[in-house]
Order: structure tokens, then C-alpha cells, then sequence
């Protein structure tokens, strides 16, 4: 008797379970997650019904299919797009950090792109009132880290948009290192800038449409026309690989989601005179100096720090600090991705590595505490303190930031 092609099926799924790789390294299934893009399509574009629409984007605003939401939108008939808005690194992705794109007539369409990067108040409320639009809609995938800029081009986007009395709607996707906590300093008012605007914490464990609310609800002045297109079939624990979208990288040293999970506690590496990695294939995963040797991978792994191993490393960067010259120091090896807690990490190697190089520095204007929101965890490591006391000294309004945020939070 022949086998039937369900046994078939079931035998070779079978097979398949029995040679999977173990449950630290396997990725989680996949279960079926719609972005706010992707519901607000299926329901023909209604929110959108009768409205000159502009659309805050860039090279992540895609489809599972990996066609840009621009270009689909503009194809269809049931959606009147008549402008794009382009942030840090432009809206096709042209420009690398510190830059945009500038205006210009999109080839592929010929939508006329704006550019946002750097403008917010009035300034950028005057870039709406001259596209001439109704509605303006954001979808961006952020990466869950306070100085990540585009929750910031999010909020001066929502803050230009009442001024300008535009309405305001926010397609919301994953956050890629799970929605599950808040980790990490909050900003301290006085030391607001692009990479921080508002107190929030360096790992906020929101995705932008709940930034969004919050922003709203504790931070505008004046409240934005805000509407928002949650997703469906995300859960607050999954990471990106369970959301089964393709990853775009957000910005040119955002190559991966790996890079992502570290980025939150690694990216305090820009306020050293230590390179965070750029100008390699693993940012925020490589981090070293001229002068560095084996025994700052020794003192880190001394610590213990959960979910994560590191081994000494040396490579040469192709640009940024230390271009060209090959330099030692350490690559982070995650290895238990639930236990990993980046923020603790991205300390503990910053106390270690002032420890192990007699070379290390601040950078001079000191941009760590732009990028920590105080000046705390540069003078608690200065003067000598571990890493568990640097811990400690927010965990009082690290408890406050948690219960705002509980109020915004859409998914469980």
C-alpha cells in the first residue's frame, strides 16, 4: 500500500523537528502578523478616503512582498498620494548618518519628497502646508532605542502636523527586540536633543504607534489629530524573526536585527573615543581602540552578564574612527537573546573597558550623556563605580517611566 501524501508530509515534518537546532538558537515559528500597513490596505484605504495623503517613510516602509508602500499606494486608484516626506538617510536611502536627500521629484513615481531631517515646529509644519496635503501618514520600523532618531522625527512630525492642522496617522510594525520591558536611564529634560527629545527610557519596549499615543498623551503641547492602524498578531515577546517580514535596514549601520538587539547598550560606544563598530559588517557588535588587547573580552566575561559571551577580536574599519588601522577589542556574542538585557551590557563593558585600556576617553563634548540623558553614568564610572551600582542609580525613575507607559501599551 502506498503511503498517503499526508504521511508523507507528516513524516518529513517529523524529520525535520528531529534535526531543528536546539531551542536557544532555533528562531520561533512564524505566526500570521499584519502591519498597520498591510490592514489599512485590506480595508481599500477608507481612513484615507477623500484625503490628499503624504507619507513619512523610507527604505523600511515595505510589504512582505518587499515592494515599497509608496510605490503600491501610488498605483492605486483608491488612494489619492501626493507627497512623501523623507528622513535621516532620505526616503530611498541615499544618505548616510548625519545626512539626507534633500527635495527632489521621486524618479520611480514622480511624487515630489521633502525633506524633513533636522526641521520641526514651525519650520517643518510649513513643509505640510506647502505639499498640500490632508493627511499625513508615518511608517518607519524603529529599532527600540531612545536615540534611534526616528521616534523623534515621529514626534516633531505629530508636533508640526497640529500646528500645520493636518491630520496624522501612524502605521504601526514590530518592535524587532520585543515589546516586553522597559530597560535603562530616562532622559533628563535639560539634555533634550535629536537623539532624545522627551524623558522616556534608552530601551523603551514600544512600537511607534504606541510612542505615538504617549507622545500625545504626556508630551505635546497640543495634541495631534492622531489616528493610528495597529497591528494585528503581535505579541509583546516576540522578536522580528516571529513577525516573518523581510528586514530592511533602517539606516546603513542598522544591517541586521542582530544589530538591533545590541544596539540600545552598544550605541553609548559614540560618546568614547572607542570605535562602536561602523565601517564593518557587525556595528554595535565590534567594538575596540587602537592599543587594546585580549584582556578587556576577559574582564568583560568576568562579569557575567546574562545571555551574552565575548571573545577578542580585531578588525580594521573601512571608515569612521579608526579608519583603515586594524584595532583590538571585543565582539558580543548573544547567545540567550530573552535573558540578554543590552543597556546592563552596554555598561558593563564601558566600566570594563576603562578598566583594561589606559587610553580610554570621553568624547570631549560629552555626547554620552546626550545619549545616557544625564551626566550620571559618566561621573558614577569615573569615579569608579561597578556596574551594578551604575544599574541602580536609575532603577527610581526607571519605575516611573514603566507606569506612564503601561497606559499606551496596545498589545499583550
Amino acid at each position: 500500500m502506498r503511503p498517503s501524501r499526508r504521511a508523507v508530509l507528516t513524516a518529513a515534518a517529523s524529520a525535520a523537528v528531529a534535526t531543528a537546532p536546539t531551542a536557544a538558537a532555533a528562531a520561533p515559528p512564524h505566526h500570521r502578523l499584519s502591519t498597520g500597513f498591510e490592514r489599512l490596505a485590506r480595508d481599500g484605504y477608507a481612513l484615507l478616503a477623500g484625503q490628499k495623503t503624504g507619507v513619512v517613510t523610507n527604505p523600511t516602509g515595505i510589504t512582505r512582498e518587499a515592494r515599497h508602500i509608496v510605490d503600491v499606494m501610488h498605483a492605486d486608484d483608491r488612494v489619492e498620494l501626493t507627497a512623501v516626506f523623507g528622513p535621516e538617510h532620505g526616503f530611498r536611502g541615499t544618505a548616510q548618518a548625519g545626512g539626507s536627500e534633500g527635495r527632489y521629484d521621486d524618479p520611480a513615481t514622480g511624487l515630489p519628497v521633502y525633506d524633513t531631517y533636522l526641521k520641526s515646529g514651525r519650520p517643518l509644519a510649513d513643509v505640510f502646508t506647502a505639499s498640500g496635503v490632508d493627511t499625513v501618514v508615518f511608517d518607519i520600523q524603529d529599532v527600540g532605542a531612545r536615540f534611534y532618531t526616528y521616534i523623534w522625527t515621529l514626534y516633531d512630525c505629530m508636533e508640526a502636523a497640529q500646528l500645520a492642522g493636518k491630520r496624522f496617522v501612524v502605521l504601526d510594525r514590530p518592535n524587532p527586540v520585543t515589546g516586553r520591558a522597559a530597560l535603562g536611564p530616562v532622559l533628563h529634560r535639560e539634555f533634550a536633543t535629536f537623539v532624545g527629545r522627551q524623558p522616556i527610557s534608552q530601551a523603551h519596549g514600544m512600537t511607534v504607534a504606541e510612542l505615538a499615543g504617549l507622545f500625545n498623551g504626556e508630551f505635546l503641547t497640543e495634541p495631534a489629530p492622531l489616528e493610528t492602524v495597529p497591528m494585528s498578531g503581535w505579541r509583546r515577546s516576540d522578536f522580528y524573526d516571529a513577525s516573518g517580514l523581510p528586514w530592511v535596514p533602517p539606516s546603513p549601520n542598522m544591517p541586521t536585527p542582530e544589530t538591533a538587539l545590541v544596539y540600545s547598550g552598544t550605541c553609548l560606544f559614540e560618546g568614547t573615543n572607542l570605535s562602536e563598530g561602523r565601517g564593518t559588517t557587525r556595528p554595535f557588535e565590534l567594538l575596540g581602540a587602537e592599543g587594546i588587547d585580549r584582556s578587556w573580552a576577559a574582564a568583560a566575561n568576568e562579569l557575567a552578564l546574562p545571555g551574552v559571551r565575548f571573545r577578542e577580536a580585531y578588525f580594521a574599519p573601512t571608515f569612521s574612527k579608526f579608519q583603515g588601522k586594524t584595532i583590538g577589542g571585543v565582539q558580543l556574542h548573544v547567545h540567550d537573546r530573552v535573558a540578554f538585557d543590552p543597556v546592563r551590557t552596554g555598561i558593563g563593558l564601558l566600566v570594563t573597558a576603562k578598566r583594561a585600556w589606559s587610553g580610554f576617553a570621553w568624547r570631549p563634548d560629552h555626547w554620552i550623556d546626550r545619549l545616557t540623558g544625564s551626566t550620571r553614568v559618566r561621573t558614577m564610572i569615573d569615579a569608579g563605580a561597578d556596574t551594578d551600582e551604575v544599574v541602580a542609580g536609575w532603577q527610581e525613575e526607571l519605575a516611573a517611566f514603566r507606569r506612564t507607559r503601561r497606559k499606551y501599551l496596545l498589545y499583550r
